[in-house]
């Protein structure tokens, strides 16, 4: 896909502003409006059920059917691909892929190593950018001593980021840097340094503008990840490997904020800090581990 930072950029970056207006305009309904706190979730609903419309009206004919017949799975068109490009091919595509056409795509896709590289890293991101999204407001409350509306504003801030970083980053990544892989592993390094900043230095004023700038750093990394998936394996995989991926990352939003609130309970939210930054490390060595991007995409 042409301009594919930039492009998932602005897509994900909605995900972003969607992250940060929504407990502005949640407290101000509360607070000013007198409305119940689930009286909000009344909206939720309400802007589910227009985007599941939109949503199957603008993808109605997209059946895999259509799929299938732009993008013809003929196995043998992978395996001369993998006899053109040597061993370098072979590293990283399954091999059942070019032995038998009856199987599964979704089973080869899993037993990729770009796939499982990919997975991993997404789990990880998902769950570090949750965990400080959902405690970061405790921590400022009861570790920074900041009152409950600064506190909230930090939250925000954080999400804020997100969204500018997916938007600016996008067009940056292309431009700037030789591909996606050094990109991430750039933004992922000023990470870690903001994090150790953030923990470091004990003022809340300095802690919002880190955190602020922690999200701006985060934030192009799921859809940088999807493209170099796109870049590494065959096109017949993308949409399974890609799915599961994403699907794997997602849990990631469920597994590790409910571990750093147990760690939290037992220790003090204080540990949010350092299990950040051990992430934070852990995620780069991942990056680092995924196979050398081709100079062009191969299908």
């Amino acid at each position: 896909m042409a301009n594919a930072n930039e492009l998932l950029g602005l897509l994900h970056g909605f995900y972003g502003l969607g992250a940060a207006l929504s407990p502005l305009i949640a407290t101000t309904l509360i607070t000013r409006a007198g409305w119940k706190w689930y009286e909000f979730y009344y909206i939720m609903a309400g802007l589910a059920a227009i985007e599941l419309v939109a949503t199957v009206y603008a993808f109605w004919n997209a059946s895999g059917a259509e799929y299938r017949s732009q993008h013809p799975q003929v196995v043998g068109r992978v395996a001369e691909s993998s006899g053109q490009h040597g061993r370098r091919r072979k590293r990283f595509l399954p091999k059942a892929v070019s032995e038998r056409t009856s199987s599964s795509f979704t089973v080869a896709a899993v037993r990729s190593k770009v796939t499982q590289l990919t997975s991993l890293f997404l789990l990880l991101y998902v769950g570090i950018e949750t965990s400080v999204g959902g405690w970061i407001v405790i921590f400022m409350l009861r570790v920074r001593h900041g009152s409950a509306f600064a506190a909230g504003l930090t939250s925000t801030g954080f999400w804020l980021g997100v969204t500018v970083g997916r938007i600016v980053l996008g067009f940056v990544t292309p431009r700037l840097f030789r591909n996606e892989k050094y990109a991430v592993a750039t933004y992922l390094t000023a990470c870690m340094v903001l994090e150790l900043l953030f923990w470091l230095i004990p003022d809340f004023l300095v802690s919002a503008v880190m955190i602020s700038l922690l999200g701006f750093f985060i934030g192009p990394m799921f859809p940088a990840a999807m493209i170099v998936g796109t870049k590494l394996l065959p096109k017949n995989l993308h949409v399974a490997a890609l799915g599961f991926s994403a699907a794997l990352g997602a849990t990631g939003a469920c597994i590790f904020p409910f571990a750093v609130g147990a760690i939290a309970q037992a220790k003090g939210v204080q540990v949010l800090q350092p299990i950040i930054l051990a992430m934070l490390g852990l995620d780069l060595g991942v990056w680092l581990l995924i196979p050398k991007l081709p100079k062009v995409r191969e299908v």
